[in-house]
């Protein structure tokens, strides 16, 4: 099922052009990223769908028009910085937005157990730190029991701490079913998150599709040893690397897959080079990342 759908959106600031016909669509269970740089268009994006700016053309649609013009209460969101009465403790906030969402059967409790904050639900909003405040505006979200619930730079300003703690939340959260759709920079947060990422720059559409899809299935070698040139010229004979470049201490070789890292051990092994720096890894997003961005730029 479709949950949302975005349709060749634009969005003009006078001469700034913050969306640039913008297509999208997310499904039902998807954990969607949409992941650019600061002034990429993500919060725009974010603040359009939800009824808050008016696009300049282009349309977007929740639910396929299921709810009619009133989709917003199957939604729940973070736009800005979690706003809580200081002076309330958190399940007194959360009794607040009940009422501000009109909805009655909430099991707060739970919501508190789910965000880790059922310890502290008589505890004083602003005895909070930045995380645990984090943590109860995405409670919030779930009050009304929304399908979707959407975040725009959940972690933006945490310390490690507070990013991890959120994380295991938007994880649990994304667990139970709910379609997540969450703005941010940070791709490594993207990365452990989210099932789906959409790469946007200057309001450009760059890539979409699933993290594994956008992901190269390229494998990249490091690979050092004593005698420099030795190990050059074995590695240029061996016909599996895409690509060489050198790296200081070590060569960093590019290969379709994995399954070529033995066979580049024995090349060198059987050429006389016993390597004294060999390193296997997989792409990951911010590669590929900068490697998008960099060829638009």
């Amino acid at each position: 099922m479709s949950v949302l759908k975005i349709n060749n959106l634009h969005k003009n600031y006078g001469n700034i052009h913050a969306l640039n016909g913008l297509n999208l669509e997310v499904e039902a269970g998807q954990v969607y990223g949409i992941l650019g740089p600061n002034g990429s268009g993500k919060t725009t994006t974010l603040g359009i769908i939800l009824g808050i700016l008016e696009q300049t053309s282009g349309s977007f649609t929740w639910f396929d028009n299921k709810y009619g013009d009133n989709p917003r209460r199957r939604i729940g969101a973070i736009l800005e910085t979690p706003n809580f009465y200081p002076y309330l403790d958190a399940i007194s906030n959360l009794k607040i937005v009940q009422r501000i969402k009109k909805s009655h059967n909430d099991d707060l409790d739970e919501i508190l157990r789910k965000i880790n904050l059922y310890e502290r639900r008589e505890s004083k909003f602003r005895t909070f730190s930045l995380g645990m405040k984090q943590r109860l505006a995405i409670g919030a979200t779930l009050i009304g029991e929304p399908d979707v619930v959407i975040f725009d730079e959940p972690t933006n300003g945490l310390d490690p701490q507070g990013i991890a703690e959120v994380r295991t939340t938007l994880q649990d959260i994304a667990d139970s079913g709910k379609t997540v759709i969450m703005a941010s920079h940070i791709l490594d947060e993207v990365e452990k998150i989210c099932s789906h990422v959409a790469i946007i720059k200057k309001g450009n559409l760059l890539a979409t599709g699933s993290v594994g899809s956008i992901l190269s299935t390229d494998t990249t070698v490091e690979i050092g040893a004593t005698d420099m040139n030795l190990l050059k010229n074995i590695l240029s004979n061996i016909s599996s690397i895409k690509s060489a470049i050198d790296r200081p201490g070590f060569i960093e070789c590019s290969v379709a897959n994995e399954d070529q890292f033995e066979n580049i051990v024995k090349s060198c092994i059987d050429g006389g080079i016993v390597p004294t720096h060999i390193i296997k890894r997989k792409k990951r997003l911010e590669e590929e990342f900068l490697e998008i961005t960099k060829e638009t730029a």
